[in-house]
């Protein structure tokens, strides 16, 4: 044969016994040429049968490569749960399932040209028709859906024995998991919703649920609670008929007692109504005509409003209640709404009697089969009349005056026009006030006066302003008895008044040959002018002027130099020197801290970016300068370089800090200006009055916006209140303020108009279009920060 040919070639080629070049060949090497030969031999010849070569032996160039499924290091052990687990496939995972699905045709499109050479000659090695896809892309979004029901006994009521409750499963298909669900039921009682979360179900014969375990009109046990599946929804019956497992014919769901008394009776009553029996009821005169909705349709969004009070003689001390009548000219219906005063100590419910049909007299309570009463016992617009008194729901109101659309609707409409609005307000009580009893002496005059104010007194508070400001600060007078004994004519007395706390202390001086011990007089402490029933004051020495303490009177004489210039000045000013002050106030600032941003963050209490005139007064203060306004805004001029009456913060770095690089030698800060500038201090007082009022604005827009914003149903209610007040879509800023007032929310006319001047600037503030100020906060509440 050839294969025996080609074997005798290569032999003839390679013989045996001899090597290349006459080179005797080893003894391995005939070994070696016959395992050649015998190889080729079996390789030209074909077997029928399949044959073991494990068992061949592992001699150098004669093995061959075995086939593997899987060439990796298999990984047993792992950490699960800070566990060291033994892996196994069934135990701690699962294989990833895959589903037999057809194949897609193929959807590439060759044009004009044709195929490709490569194309024509590819031939698929295996033509198939299925493929496999996992699960997860196949399966996903495809539920299986039965409906079934499961029986609870009911043993706390004696109306039924058991409930019916009906459920939903859900089987996923693409893991196979379920979770079964109720329909939530208004005042069930019973938690409703979702029964039994996503997982993989028990299934019956042990191992998990499957698919083919569900069958209608079988029962499912789930965790001890039997479900009976009586139907399922036409996509799972396609399913299961593809899969050549029909599923049974539904059943209908089985109802309990109380699902029989909540079914309504669906079934047409009389004769049926069509279009050509309308026809002819109307072509004869009658058919069903909607009397009141002429009247809804003229008389929408009008409302006639009453002003009324109410003598509250029920309480233990007489009370006048104000109250709003709100007649509904669409419906005629009443809504009665309560004013509550300032510190009332009632509950704020505005709603008194809530909008609806309101009968004439006392209210009574009555069943459902009592007679059903006509409209002529309900209260109508000709009922209410100014000055006159109306009995509604057993409480007697009166009329005591009307708005500007109800008076002109009872001039025009009715012909009765309206009589003046009545006074009514109850005279002020005047409460005699107690007379404050006299001081004991004992303690201090705060004190003794915390007692008088409070029940429980507290520890009086010092001015520590005035503490800080006229510190050491002490007014001397010489004085003497008024009217004194012969033996008191010559004696002298020293009054030390202390102005940073108003204290009083009185001392005589020693005297040659008097006769008489002198030193300390009286004790140092706020003391009583039983002249004037008053504390001692400033004013109250001058001299000439007489003083009585502890029933002795004197007689002011004289008083030293430095009290002196105190009284024609109006307080001792010490002059600084503000070049002095204005390197000490750098120095001072320097040491703060290293960071000139952390300095100026200190000074900016409001967080506003600039340093007001207060903000810069209150830094002086804290280094013990004792400054005049002119003297403050003297060295803050200084500081502010554009001359904006504010210190920015670069303006704040250049003055604080020295420059970096200069082109002369020891250059030095320019001088300050030590001459008082009028203008600078208006300009000055201008910025802080515009710092305050922008507090202002963000304080009111974030109070109304915490209101609009945050509760849920303020929207609604203030669209109510609106439409109550006006059938026009603008509002004024007083109908905003009256309406957050009826809401249970008082603010200021001043704070509302600047939140609509805030939210709309260009707006009339006599006709804001209240849906889109509404909308505009709620827009812009978080515009604004909490805190800055």
């Amino acid at each position: 044969s050839s294969g025996v040919w080609h074997l005798g070639a290569v032999g003839s080629a390679f013989p045996a016994a001899t090597s290349l070049r006459g080179v005797p060949s080893p003894p391995w090497s005939a070994a070696k040429a016959e395992g050649r030969r015998s190889m080729a031999t079996m390789q030209t010849m074909e077997f029928d049968t399949a044959h073991d070569l494990t068992h061949v032996p592992n001699l150098p160039g004669f093995g061959f490569r075995r086939k593997q499924k899987q060439y990796n290091r298999p990984q047993t052990f792992q950490m699960m749960n800070g566990v060291r687990v033994e892996c196994q496939e069934g135990v701690t995972f699962e294989r990833p399932k895959f589903v037999k699905v057809q194949k897609a045709e193929e959807s590439r499109r060759y044009g004009v040209l044709g195929k490709s050479i490569h194309a024509e000659d590819y031939v698929e090695h295996q033509d198939r028709e299925h493929t496999q896809m996992p699960a997860w892309d196949a399966l996903d979004r495809h539920v299986l859906r039965f409906y079934g029901f499961f029986k609870e006994s009911v043993v706390e009521s004696n109306l039924e024995n058991y409930r019916v409750r009906h459920c939903v499963i859900m089987y996923y298909l693409e893991d196979d998991t379920c979770h079964v669900t109720e329909r939530k039921q208004d005042n069930s009682g019973i938690p409703q919703g979702q029964l039994i979360r996503r997982h993989r179900f028990p299934g019956p014969d042990g191992g998990y649920l499957k698919w083919q375990d569900l069958r209608v009109g079988e029962t499912l046990n789930i965790y001890g609670r039997c479900i009976m599946v009586s139907d399922c929804d036409p996509w799972t019956r396609q399913f299961y008929l593809d899969q050549e497992q029909e599923q049974a014919p539904g059943e209908p769901l089985e109802q309990d007692g109380f699902m029989i008394s909540q079914m309504k009776d669906s079934r047409p009553t009389g004769i049926q109504k069509t279009a050509e029996r309308h026809y002819r009821e109307v072509q004869m005169g009658g058919g069903h005509v909607n009397a009141d909705m002429q009247q809804f349709l003229e008389w929408d969004r009008k409302v006639c409003r009453f002003f009324a009070i109410l003598d509250d003689l029920a309480t233990p001390q007489f009370e006048r209640r104000p109250f709003v009548l709100l007649y509904f000219l669409a419906d005629d219906t009443v809504e009665i709404r309560e004013q509550y005063p300032l510190n009332c100590g009632r509950d704020n419910f505005p709603i008194f009697f809530r909008r609806g049909k309101l009968v004439k007299g006392n209210a009574e309570v009555k069943g459902p089969l009592a007679p059903r009463q006509g409209k002529g016992s309900n209260v109508c617009a000709q009922d209410f009349v100014v000055g006159q008194t109306i009995s509604l729901l057993g409480y007697e109101f009166f009329v005591y005056d009307a708005d500007d659309f109800t008076r002109q609707y009872f001039n025009e409409e009715l012909g009765t026009p309206l009589d003046p609005a009545v006074d009514v307000r109850l005279p002020e009580r005047a409460v005699p006030r107690p007379n404050t009893p006299p001081y004991t002496g004992y303690g201090s005059w705060e004190d003794s006066m915390g007692s008088v104010h409070a029940l429980m007194p507290k520890p009086p508070k010092r001015d520590l302003v005035k503490l800080y400001a006229k510190a050491n600060q002490v007014l001397r007078f010489t004085a003497q008895f008024h009217n004194p004994k012969p033996e008191d004519q010559e004696r002298l007395f020293v009054f030390n008044f202390y102005l940073f706390d108003d204290a009083l202390s009185i001392h005589e001086p020693p005297q040659r040959n008097l006769g008489i011990v002198t030193g300390k007089f009286l004790e140092k402490g706020i003391h009583l002018n039983q002249m004037t029933g008053e504390l001692f004051q400033a004013g109250d020495f001058k001299p000439g002027a007489i003083v009585k303490v502890y029933n002795r009177e004197f007689e002011i004489i004289d008083c030293d130099e430095y009290t002196r210039n105190h009284i024609e000045n109006g307080g001792n000013k010490r002059q600084w020197d503000l070049a002095a002050v204005l390197e000490k106030l750098r120095e001072g600032m320097r040491q703060q801290g290293s960071l000139v941003r952390d300095i100026f963050r200190r000074f900016d209490t409001d967080k506003d970016g600039v340093i007001t005139y207060a903000e810069f007064s209150q830094a002086l203060h804290k280094w013990g300068f004792q400054l005049t306004d002119e003297e403050v805004l003297t060295i803050m001029k200084h500081f502010d370089v554009r001359q904006d009456g504010q210190i920015s913060y670069n303006e704040f770095c250049d003055t604080l800090l020295d420059e970096d690089y200069t082109q002369h030698m020891l250059k030095t800060k320019p001088p300050m200006n030590e001459v008082y500038d009028p203008a600078y201090a208006d300009r000055a007082q201008m910025r802080a009055e515009e710092r305050q009022e922008t507090e202002k604005v963000r304080t009111a827009v974030r109070a109304l916006g915490e209101v609009i914003y945050k509760k849920t149903q303020m929207f609604q209610k203030l669209f109510k209140e609106f439409a109550h007040i006006t059938h026009h879509p603008t509002v004024s800023v007083e109908q905003i303020q009256q309406a957050l007032k009826e809401t249970g929310h008082r603010f200021d006319v001043e704070d509302v108009r600047r939140v609509v001047m805030h939210v709309m600037p260009e707006v009339d503030t006599e006709a804001v279009p209240y849906a889109e100020f509404l909308k505009a906060m709620v827009a812009s509440f978080h515009d604004l920060s909490a805190s800055r």
